[in-house]
């Protein structure tokens, strides 16, 4: 809304925000050096922001989790998908989050604390076919 842009800086273990005609960023989460400490992030490869929850959620791919990061307190995480290898995630309006896993070949929806997401796109191997996704 404000031309505010989140960077998964993965070398760097860290969340920076920049903000429209900035000269630099500022950091929001990790920034610890690599690790699996709830301040540590480990290669980060995506970042949305939850507005309803003032958070970030994070892909922490290399310590296998899902995390949500206060944005107004950089201090620590708590992880809401265990053992997972995030590769992308987005949430919709109602709070649920879809995040799709390296390897897997498919998008799972979580919802409300749920632990096993379920799947809402491919799921059905590798491939091009309408019900497959590579």
């Amino acid at each position: 809304d404000d031309q505010t842009i989140y960077i998964c800086d993965q070398s760097n273990h860290r969340i920076v925000e920049w903000k429209w005609h900035a000269m630099s960023g500022q950091l929001l989460a990790g920034g610890n050096g690599n690790g699996s400490g709830p301040h540590q992030l480990d290669n980060p490869r995506d970042v949305i922001v939850d507005k309803d929850r003032d958070s970030l959620v994070i892909c922490d791919w290399g310590n296998r989790r899902v995390v949500r990061w206060p944005r107004r307190n950089q201090r620590s995480a708590e992880t809401i998908i265990s053992n997972i290898s995030c590769r992308s995630l987005t949430m919709d309006d109602t709070g649920s989050l879809y995040v799709a896993e390296d390897g897997k070949n498919e998008v799972r929806r979580y919802q409300g604390g749920v632990l096993q997401g379920i799947v809402v796109a491919g799921g059905n191997g590798e491939g091009n076919r309408s019900d497959q996704l590579s």
